[in-house]
Protein backbone atom coordinates (compact mmCIF):
# COMPACT_ATOMS: atom_id res chain seq x y z
CA UNK A 1 0.00 0.00 0.00
CA UNK A 2 1.42 3.41 -1.00
CA UNK A 3 1.86 5.67 2.04
CA UNK A 4 -0.05 8.93 2.20
CA UNK A 5 1.64 12.28 1.75
CA UNK A 6 -0.33 13.46 4.78
CA UNK A 7 1.94 11.46 7.08
CA UNK A 8 4.76 13.85 6.17
CA UNK A 9 2.79 16.94 7.10
CA UNK A 10 4.20 18.71 10.17
CA UNK A 11 2.46 18.38 13.51
CA UNK A 12 3.19 21.97 14.53
CA UNK A 13 1.36 24.65 12.51
CA UNK A 14 3.64 27.05 10.67
CA UNK A 15 6.53 24.60 10.42
CA UNK A 16 7.90 22.23 7.79
CA UNK A 17 9.15 18.66 7.70
CA UNK A 18 12.48 18.25 5.90
CA UNK A 19 13.95 15.05 4.46
CA UNK A 20 17.15 14.24 2.58
CA UNK A 21 16.68 11.64 -0.16
CA UNK A 22 19.88 9.94 -1.28
CA UNK A 23 19.85 8.67 -4.85
CA UNK A 24 23.48 7.72 -5.38
CA UNK A 25 27.02 7.40 -4.07
CA UNK A 26 30.46 7.45 -5.67
CA UNK A 27 33.96 6.96 -4.28
CA UNK A 28 36.37 9.58 -5.54
CA UNK A 29 39.53 11.10 -4.12
CA UNK A 30 39.96 13.95 -1.66
CA UNK A 31 41.74 15.95 -4.32
CA UNK A 32 38.52 15.95 -6.34
CA UNK A 33 36.56 17.40 -3.44
CA UNK A 34 38.79 20.02 -1.79
CA UNK A 35 40.64 22.98 -3.27
CA UNK A 36 44.43 22.70 -3.16
CA UNK A 37 46.70 19.67 -3.36
CA UNK A 38 48.03 18.19 -0.14
CA UNK A 39 49.46 14.91 1.16
CA UNK A 40 45.96 13.41 1.50
CA UNK A 41 44.70 14.34 -1.96
CA UNK A 42 44.95 10.77 -3.31
CA UNK A 43 43.02 9.22 -0.41
CA UNK A 44 39.64 7.65 -1.24
CA UNK A 45 36.78 9.99 -0.42
CA UNK A 46 33.12 9.02 -0.94
CA UNK A 47 30.53 11.50 -2.11
CA UNK A 48 26.78 11.08 -1.81
CA UNK A 49 24.06 12.55 -4.02
CA UNK A 50 20.84 13.97 -2.57
CA UNK A 51 17.71 15.92 -3.22
CA UNK A 52 15.78 17.44 -0.33
CA UNK A 53 12.07 17.41 0.35
CA UNK A 54 10.26 20.06 2.41
CA UNK A 55 6.60 19.56 3.30
CA UNK A 56 4.30 22.03 5.07
CA UNK A 57 0.60 21.92 5.87
CA UNK A 58 -0.14 22.98 2.28
CA UNK A 59 2.96 22.82 0.12
CA UNK A 60 5.53 20.35 -1.19
CA UNK A 61 8.93 21.71 -2.22
CA UNK A 62 11.70 19.70 -3.84
CA UNK A 63 15.12 21.28 -3.46
CA UNK A 64 17.23 20.33 -6.48
CA UNK A 65 16.40 17.64 -9.00
CA UNK A 66 19.43 15.35 -9.01
CA UNK A 67 20.70 13.31 -11.93
CA UNK A 68 18.42 11.62 -14.42
CA UNK A 69 18.91 7.95 -15.39
CA UNK A 70 20.52 8.55 -18.80
CA UNK A 71 23.14 10.95 -17.43
CA UNK A 72 23.72 8.73 -14.38
CA UNK A 73 24.71 5.83 -16.63
CA UNK A 74 27.57 7.95 -17.98
CA UNK A 75 29.00 9.06 -14.60
CA UNK A 76 32.07 6.88 -13.84
CA UNK A 77 31.79 4.92 -10.62
CA UNK A 78 28.33 6.20 -9.68
CA UNK A 79 26.20 3.72 -7.76
CA UNK A 80 22.77 4.95 -8.75
CA UNK A 81 19.78 4.02 -6.61
CA UNK A 82 17.24 5.41 -9.05
CA UNK A 83 15.71 8.62 -10.32
CA UNK A 84 15.26 11.08 -7.47
CA UNK A 85 11.66 11.65 -8.55
CA UNK A 86 10.95 7.91 -8.48
CA UNK A 87 12.48 7.64 -5.01
CA UNK A 88 9.86 10.05 -3.70
CA UNK A 89 7.09 7.52 -4.34
CA UNK A 90 7.80 5.34 -1.26
CA UNK A 91 7.42 8.52 0.80
CA UNK A 92 3.95 9.10 -0.62
CA UNK A 93 4.99 11.92 -2.95
CA UNK A 94 3.92 11.80 -6.60
CA UNK A 95 5.64 13.99 -9.21
CA UNK A 96 2.49 16.08 -9.57
CA UNK A 97 2.45 16.76 -5.81
CA UNK A 98 5.60 18.86 -6.07
CA UNK A 99 4.47 22.47 -6.39
CA UNK A 100 7.90 24.10 -6.21
CA UNK A 101 11.33 23.03 -7.38
CA UNK A 102 14.07 25.21 -5.88
CA UNK A 103 17.25 24.81 -7.92
CA UNK A 104 20.18 25.84 -5.76
CA UNK A 105 22.33 26.11 -8.89
CA UNK A 106 22.33 24.81 -12.46
CA UNK A 107 24.96 22.06 -12.45
CA UNK A 108 23.79 18.86 -14.12
CA UNK A 109 23.62 16.86 -10.90
CA UNK A 110 21.06 19.31 -9.51
CA UNK A 111 18.78 19.76 -12.54
CA UNK A 112 18.58 16.29 -14.09
CA UNK A 113 14.89 15.50 -13.48
CA UNK A 114 13.32 18.94 -13.88
CA UNK A 115 11.30 17.67 -16.84
CA UNK A 116 9.72 15.00 -14.62
CA UNK A 117 7.95 17.53 -12.37
CA UNK A 118 4.77 18.41 -14.29
CA UNK A 119 3.27 20.87 -11.79
CA UNK A 120 6.34 22.51 -10.29
CA UNK A 121 7.31 26.15 -10.48
CA UNK A 122 11.10 26.33 -10.74
CA UNK A 123 12.95 28.84 -8.58
CA UNK A 124 16.34 30.03 -9.85
CA UNK A 125 18.54 32.94 -8.89
CA UNK A 126 18.65 35.52 -11.69
CA UNK A 127 22.46 35.68 -11.47
CA UNK A 128 22.68 31.92 -11.98
CA UNK A 129 20.41 31.94 -15.02
CA UNK A 130 22.17 34.87 -16.62
CA UNK A 131 25.58 33.27 -16.15
CA UNK A 132 24.72 29.93 -17.74
CA UNK A 133 22.78 31.48 -20.61
CA UNK A 134 25.26 34.31 -21.17
CA UNK A 135 28.61 34.49 -22.98
CA UNK A 136 31.01 33.45 -20.22
CA UNK A 137 29.81 29.90 -19.62
CA UNK A 138 30.21 29.14 -23.32
CA UNK A 139 33.81 30.37 -23.28
CA UNK A 140 34.99 28.83 -19.99
CA UNK A 141 35.49 25.22 -21.04
CA UNK A 142 36.42 23.97 -17.57
CA UNK A 143 32.83 24.73 -16.50
CA UNK A 144 30.80 24.08 -19.62
CA UNK A 145 30.46 20.33 -18.96
CA UNK A 146 28.78 21.03 -15.63
CA UNK A 147 25.59 22.33 -17.20
CA UNK A 148 23.09 20.25 -19.21
CA UNK A 149 21.71 22.13 -22.25
CA UNK A 150 18.53 20.06 -22.29
CA UNK A 151 17.74 21.09 -18.71
CA UNK A 152 18.27 24.75 -19.58
CA UNK A 153 15.96 24.34 -22.57
CA UNK A 154 13.26 22.90 -20.32
CA UNK A 155 13.65 25.75 -17.85
CA UNK A 156 13.53 28.32 -20.64
CA UNK A 157 10.27 26.81 -21.91
CA UNK A 158 8.94 26.87 -18.36
CA UNK A 159 9.30 30.64 -18.39
CA UNK A 160 6.92 30.91 -21.32
CA UNK A 161 4.48 28.68 -19.45
CA UNK A 162 4.67 30.83 -16.32
CA UNK A 163 6.44 28.08 -14.39
CA UNK A 164 9.82 29.65 -13.65
CA UNK A 165 10.42 32.24 -10.98
CA UNK A 166 13.71 34.10 -11.05
CA UNK A 167 14.71 35.73 -7.76
CA UNK A 168 17.40 38.31 -7.09
CA UNK A 169 18.95 37.81 -3.67
CA UNK A 170 17.11 36.71 -0.54
CA UNK A 171 13.39 36.04 -0.70
CA UNK A 172 10.75 34.29 1.39
CA UNK A 173 9.25 31.94 -1.15
CA UNK A 174 6.57 30.51 1.14
CA UNK A 175 5.81 31.14 4.83
CA UNK A 176 8.74 29.60 6.72
CA UNK A 177 10.78 28.75 3.60
CA UNK A 178 13.23 31.24 2.09
CA UNK A 179 16.05 31.27 -0.44
CA UNK A 180 19.33 33.13 0.07
CA UNK A 181 21.88 34.12 -2.57
CA UNK A 182 25.39 33.22 -1.39
CA UNK A 183 27.40 32.72 -4.60
CA UNK A 184 30.86 31.19 -4.39
CA UNK A 185 30.47 27.73 -5.89
CA UNK A 186 28.57 29.23 -8.83
CA UNK A 187 27.62 32.77 -9.84
CA UNK A 188 24.11 32.46 -8.40
CA UNK A 189 24.44 29.72 -5.80
CA UNK A 190 21.55 29.86 -3.33
CA UNK A 191 20.77 28.02 -0.10
CA UNK A 192 17.37 27.25 1.39
CA UNK A 193 16.31 28.06 4.95
CA UNK A 194 13.34 26.14 6.36
CA UNK A 195 11.51 26.71 9.65
CA UNK A 196 10.98 23.37 11.42
CA UNK A 197 9.88 22.24 14.87
CA UNK A 198 13.59 21.92 15.76
CA UNK A 199 14.51 25.39 14.47
CA UNK A 200 15.71 26.76 11.16
CA UNK A 201 17.34 24.16 8.92
CA UNK A 202 19.68 25.31 6.17
CA UNK A 203 19.93 23.14 3.08
CA UNK A 204 23.40 24.22 1.98
CA UNK A 205 23.61 22.08 -1.16
CA UNK A 206 26.94 22.78 -2.87
CA UNK A 207 27.59 25.97 -0.95
CA UNK A 208 29.17 23.40 1.40
CA UNK A 209 29.55 19.97 -0.17
CA UNK A 210 30.77 18.32 3.05
CA UNK A 211 30.74 19.10 6.76
CA UNK A 212 34.52 19.41 6.45
CA UNK A 213 34.19 22.38 4.12
CA UNK A 214 32.68 24.30 7.02
CA UNK A 215 34.72 22.91 9.90
CA UNK A 216 38.06 23.31 8.07
CA UNK A 217 37.00 26.51 6.23
CA UNK A 218 38.14 24.83 3.01
CA UNK A 219 36.48 25.44 -0.38
CA UNK A 220 35.65 22.82 -2.99
CA UNK A 221 37.78 22.71 -6.16
CA UNK A 222 35.03 23.98 -8.47
CA UNK A 223 34.48 27.62 -7.55
CA UNK A 224 33.25 30.77 -9.21
CA UNK A 225 34.68 32.99 -6.45
CA UNK A 226 36.85 31.82 -3.55
CA UNK A 227 36.05 34.84 -1.33
CA UNK A 228 32.34 34.25 -1.88
CA UNK A 229 32.75 30.60 -0.88
CA UNK A 230 34.05 31.70 2.51
CA UNK A 231 31.27 34.26 2.75
CA UNK A 232 28.78 31.50 2.00
CA UNK A 233 30.18 29.43 4.86
CA UNK A 234 29.56 32.35 7.22
CA UNK A 235 26.06 32.98 5.88
CA UNK A 236 25.07 29.32 6.24
CA UNK A 237 26.15 29.37 9.88
CA UNK A 238 24.23 32.61 10.52
CA UNK A 239 21.02 31.31 8.98
CA UNK A 240 20.90 27.94 10.79
CA UNK A 241 19.71 27.53 14.37
CA UNK A 242 22.66 25.30 15.23
CA UNK A 243 25.34 23.27 13.49
CA UNK A 244 23.17 20.14 13.65
CA UNK A 245 20.63 21.87 11.40
CA UNK A 246 23.10 22.54 8.57
CA UNK A 247 22.78 20.00 5.76
CA UNK A 248 25.69 19.87 3.26
CA UNK A 249 25.14 18.82 -0.32
CA UNK A 250 27.20 15.67 -0.82
CA UNK A 251 28.30 14.30 2.54
CA UNK A 252 27.56 10.59 3.13
CA UNK A 253 27.41 11.42 6.85
CA UNK A 254 24.02 13.09 6.33
CA UNK A 255 22.45 9.67 5.80
CA UNK A 256 24.05 8.48 9.04
CA UNK A 257 23.41 11.45 11.34
CA UNK A 258 19.64 11.61 11.00
CA UNK A 259 16.93 8.98 11.57
CA UNK A 260 15.80 6.88 8.62
CA UNK A 261 12.36 7.52 7.21
CA UNK A 262 10.95 4.04 7.71
CA UNK A 263 8.72 3.87 4.64
CA UNK A 264 11.59 4.68 2.29
CA UNK A 265 14.01 2.05 0.99
CA UNK A 266 16.80 1.46 3.48
CA UNK A 267 19.49 4.12 3.28
CA UNK A 268 17.63 6.25 0.77
CA UNK A 269 15.88 8.87 2.94
CA UNK A 270 16.41 10.42 6.37
CA UNK A 271 14.39 12.94 8.30
CA UNK A 272 16.32 16.11 9.10
CA UNK A 273 13.54 17.67 11.17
Amino acid sequence: MTPSLDRLRPAVPGTWRVLAVQYGVRVGERGQHFLGHDARSAEPHPTAYYVWLAVSERDVVLVDAGIGPSRAAAVPGLQYFGSPVDLLAPLGVRPEDVGWSVLTHLHYDHTGTVADLPAATYVVQQAEWEYWTGPWARRITRERWLCAPEDLEHLAAATDAGRRRDVAGDEELLPGLSVHLVGGHTAGMQVVRVRTEKGHVVLASDASHFYENLTADRPPPIVHSVPEVHGAFDRITELADGAELIVPGHDPAVAQRYPAELTAPAGRAVRIA
